[in-house]
């Protein structure tokens, strides 16, 4: 079974939405596949695919403390697609505790399915990070906006960090230099990595090299979702050169998709957009990337990631946004032509995007105020 958990660095971003869609599109390919909600504080799976709440769930797994979690997978309706849902209703559900949360991930790799999708909660949580370290192809999902990159990078930036706590004993001298930064947040944020690395290695150099093994293991997937225009896509390829140089990581660039207003009607419909519009610009790049992953063949213990391939698979994703742009463009222009578009529907799309780049705007001068402020400080950028 491949374990494929999705996460993203803030809310927002379609994290849930890839989950579902993906998930049906590769059960539509014939694969067996079981989609967990770890989202466990907001789950919301059932509505992105239409299903009633159910009793059985992840919290009632958790709670009941016997039986095994296999009992709470559910049949979704859809082809080849069971689902494992969380519960929002039970306290605490978002916050588990160490054994809860091994408990948890023992049951999950018993699960019998060609690909068990994770659906991750957003942020930066011990909790989100182990379940996206329980894969070595962990799927990072970002939109183009300048807090939606860093925050990619920044749940990257963790997942490394998290390695590096997990491979080091206590009080070694190497454990109590990573406690120090971990204890002040201003120097952890502002720590060279590769600086850091080679002093730990000094340190304690059997741990280090415990630490290079995991990170060998570690195969990073990039989806740049809620493209505009072909140029968003300069923005992955800017979080793959920070990786790379600050992280010692290589992503691998699993596909873009660009945002679709089709999506929202789709959601409130409580449909799945590969069955509300399924020739729609966006279901066809959901089922691209399934295609990628499915011909990518993963295996657990491949080794390390060949640079090449994440250089490579950067390559046709600008081919791929300027295709599926192409394909934009003549969808509105035939629902112009058959009146099912109006010029007042085109008004109301301008208008949306026209406040989304002010927003963004905003957002950009503010990061650059707090930015100049640093650097008056004397902080190093």
């Amino acid at each position: 079974m491949k374990i494929l958990p999705i996460a993203s660095g803030k809310g927002g971003v379609g994290k849930s939405l890839l989950a579902a869609n993906l998930s049906l599109a590769l059960g539509e390919a014939g694969k067996q596949v079981i989609l967990a909600d770890l989202d466990l504080g907001a789950s919301n799976v059932h509505q992105i695919l239409g299903l009633p709440r159910s009793e059985a769930g992840i919290g009632t797994f958790l709670t009941r403390g016997q039986g095994s979690l296999g009992e709470c997978v559910l049949d979704s309706g859809y082809k080849n697609l069971r689902v494992l849902l969380g519960d929002t209703e039970i306290p605490g559900m978002a916050n588990l505790q160490l054994t809860q949360k091994n408990r948890l991930l023992r049951e999950l790799r018993k699960l019998e399915a060609d690909f068990l999708v994770l659906d991750l909660g957003a942020g930066t949580t011990f909790n989100t990070i182990d379940f996206f370290l329980s894969s070595p192809y962990g799927i990072i999902i970002t939109a183009p906006s300048l807090t939606s990159t860093l925050n990619a990078y920044l749940f990257l930036k963790n997942v490394v960090f998290r390695l590096l706590y997990s491979s080091f004993k206590k009080k070694s001298p190497a454990y109590e230099r990573l406690d120090l930064l971990r204890k002040d947040g201003r120097a952890l944020q502002q720590v060279y990595l590769p600086k850091l690395l080679e002093e730990l290695g000094q340190l304690d150099p059997v741990s280090y090299e415990a630490f290079s093994r995991k990170m060998q293991g570690v195969h990073p997937f990039l989806v740049m979702n809620m493209l505009e225009n072909p140029k968003d896509v300069d923005k992955g390829e800017k979080i793959k050169r920070s990786c790379s140089e600050y992280l010692a990581l290589n992503l691998e660039h699993l596909g873009i998709i660009y945002r679709d207003s089709n999506q929202d009607i789709a959601l409130r419909s409580r449909l799945p957009i590969l069955r509300y519009k399924p020739n729609s610009v966006i279901a066809q790049s959901i089922h691209r990337i399934a295609e990628k992953i499915i011909e990518r063949d993963l295996e657990e213990g491949e080794g390390p990631l060949d640079s090449s391939r994440g250089e490579e698979s950067f390559s046709p994703a600008a081919a791929e946004a300027e295709t599926d742009y192409s394909a934009r463009l003549t969808e509105i222009q035939n629902l112009l032509r058959t009146g099912a578009l109006s010029p007042g529907d085109i008004m109301e799309i301008v208008k949306t995007q026209t406040y989304e780049i002010t927003s963004l705007r905003q957002e950009n001068q503010l990061l650059k105020v707090k930015l100049s402020k640093a650097v008056e400080q004397g902080f190093s950028v």
